[in-house]
This record gives C-alpha cells, structure tokens and sequence, in this order.
C-alpha cells in the first residue's frame, strides 16, 4: 500500500505561474532521463532536438468551454457559480457549483437577464450538481456570450486572452480544463517536428471533475478517479501502431494524452486501436505502461493524482528528486508554469 504523503514535496507559493508567458515557446524545459534520473535545463524550444524521425507525437485536440457561469438564484438573488463539466445530452449537465449548499432540486438559477435558466435535477458529492438548462437560440452561443474559462483554484489573476488557456489545435470542445503539456505548442513548433519525419496525431479527452478532485484517502489505492470522455479515431490508432511496428517511439503530450492511451492498450492488449467511451483509469507507481514511450508534461500539484502518474512512469524517488531540482531552480508551476520532458530511451534500445 502506498500513501499519499510519499507524494508530498515543499512548493513555495510564489512559484505558482499566475499568468501565461508572452510567448508560448518560451517556457522552461526540464528534461529527465526516466531511467537514471538525469537532468538538463532546457528551454521548451529545444524539445525539437530530442525528436527522431519516425517518431510519433501524441497530443489532446479537447477544446475548453468558457464554462464558469456566474449567476443569481431565483428565490433569493444570491450569487451562484456554476461550472460545467459534462454534457450529460437533453440540455442537461453535470456541474460543480459554489457555494453547493444554496443550491437543491427544484433550484432556478438565472444567468444573463434570463438568456440562460438551469433547474437543478440532481445532488453529487464534493459539491457537484446536475442542472437542465433552458434558452433561446443555440447553447454554445450562449455560452460564448455568458461563460468564462475555467481556470483553475490557485489561479488568482484575470485572464487577458481567454485563447492563452487554449491549445493552439484545440478542436473538439468539451473540456472544464485545459491540457495544459499542449499549451507550449506554437503552429510553428509543430511544423517543424513535422519537417523532421515526426509523425503527429490527435486524440481527444475531455477534462472533467477528476481535475478539480483531490486524493481525499489516506493510501492511493482506495481513491476512485471520475470518468472522463476520450476518443481515438482509426486513424490516430493506425499511426501509432505503425510508429511501434518499425521501431518508432510514441510521446505523449500531457497526462490527458497518456491516460487515453493507456486505458485503450490496458484493454486491448497492450495495442493502440481506435475506441471512444469513458475512463477512470488510474496510474500510479507499479502501473506497467504499455502504449507510450515519452511523455511531455507540466509540473503537478503536490499529492495529485497525476504526481503519482508521472512517477509510475519513472519512479517515485526520481520525480520527487526533480522536483526539487525545480524548485530550487525556481521553475514556474502548474497550468501557466514550465514543462518537464520524460524522455524515452533512443531507438534500439529497449523501454
């Protein structure tokens, strides 16, 4: 059994990034050899140099909603926040909502001089609710006109440019958060590592309530993550099947990227085969991986879920070393902060 504290590292606040930097590329790069822990200090940019051809890069095409409704309910005109998570069909959604304590079934909730009404239909826990919303017109309009991205709780500065919290191939929308490896890829950055004979795909997962959860139990195997939607098309499958078969190495963009790939080899194999539906998969240390080589992430919150899966990767005394590394380099944390590249072994070594 393994505990949660063996997740914990020293983050002082200040290196939390509170807003996005200029430009996307510009970020830090700390680069780690998974198998003896080797460092280097690295500029994102320089992510191009550790490519191969016949590589394959994997990353989350999911698009952010503006999700964050701000709102007042109907009875008594107190405010209510409202964030969308999951489209559950029929107009009707699965939300978290502040402060959940005003809020029951039968609730009305008005947004926008009544452009926007939802009803709550359901009681979750951790503050989660389900609301049937009504309005004139499409809903997404809407939503583009009322909404607000979704940052997350320890981001406390205004967003200038809701794009910067939006990957530059953001397609299909969904997300109550962004992929955040993917945000360092500029169009320039990807047409380059294509020019190199890499191979770049697109999958999907939408970021849902599992993001905004922490580890409420004492050892990780007793935590349950929520379900989040993913799809990979036939496509995308067949690239990186093709990229296995001749030698190639896939590297995943993000732990969204990664969970999907994993969830679809876990069930079917170890290969990668076109699949869409809902997954809870989680991994932490003692998780053998089977569908990725490399992995391109930002740096995760203390005791996280995806601390853990980061260190699955590698080992626990690894990431927690470079960790510290960052820390003591004073590296730029979480969702605007830097990245740290896994690297995979070179070709013909194996894993």
């Amino acid at each position: 059994m393994m505990n949660v504290e063996d997740f914990d590292f020293h983050l002082p606040e200040d290196l939390i990034a509170q807003t996005p930097l200029k430009e996307r590329t510009a970020s830090r790069l700390l680069v780690v050899d998974r198998e003896t822990g080797g460092l280097e200090d690295r500029k994102f940019s320089d992510i191009l140099g550790y490519f191969e051809p016949g590589d394959c890069l994997v990353l989350n095409d999911t698009k952010v909603l503006p999700a964050r409704l701000l709102g007042t309910k109907e009875e008594t005109g107190a405010t209510i926040e409202v964030l969308l998570l999951t489209d559950k069909g029929g107009d009707e959604w699965e939300t978290l909502v502040k402060p959940a304590k005003r809020v029951k079934p039968g609730t009305v909730v008005t947004f926008g001089d009544g452009l926007l009404k939802a009803e709550c239909t359901g009681v979750g826990d951790h503050g989660g609710r389900t609301f049937k919303f009504s309005y004139e017109g499409i809903f997404y309009e809407v939503l583009d006109r009322l909404g607000e991205m979704p940052l997350p709780p320890y981001i406390h500065e205004k967003l200038d440019d809701r794009d910067r919290y939006q990957t530059v191939f953001a397609k299909e929308r969904g997300s109550a958060a962004a992929p955040t490896a993917g945000l360092h890829f500029t169009e320039e950055l990807l047409a380059e590592i294509r020019e190199k004979g890499v191979e770049i795909v697109f999958i999907t997962l939408h970021v849902g309530l599992g993001t905004f959860r922490p580890v409420s139990v004492d050892t990780i195997e007793n935590h349950e993550m929520h379900s989040e939607y993913y799809s990979v098309s036939e496509e995308a499958a067949a690239t990186i099947r093709k990229t296995k078969e001749a030698g190639g190495r896939v590297i995943a963009v993000g732990t969204t990227s990664t969970r999907t790939l994993e969830t679809i080899a876990s069930e079917h194999g170890g290969e990668v085969v076109a699949a869409g539906g809902w997954t809870s998969i989680f991994i932490f240390p003692g998780y053998e991986y089977k569908a990725i080589d490399g992995l391109i992430t930002n740096f995760h919150l203390p005791k996280s879920t995806l601390i853990m899966l980061v260190s699955a990767f590698s080992s626990r005394e690894i990431i927690l070393n470079a960790y510290r590394h960052a820390v003591d380099g004073r590296y730029r944390f979480f969702s605007f902060g830097d990245a740290m590249f896994l690297k995979p072994p070179k070709k013909g070594r194996s894993k």
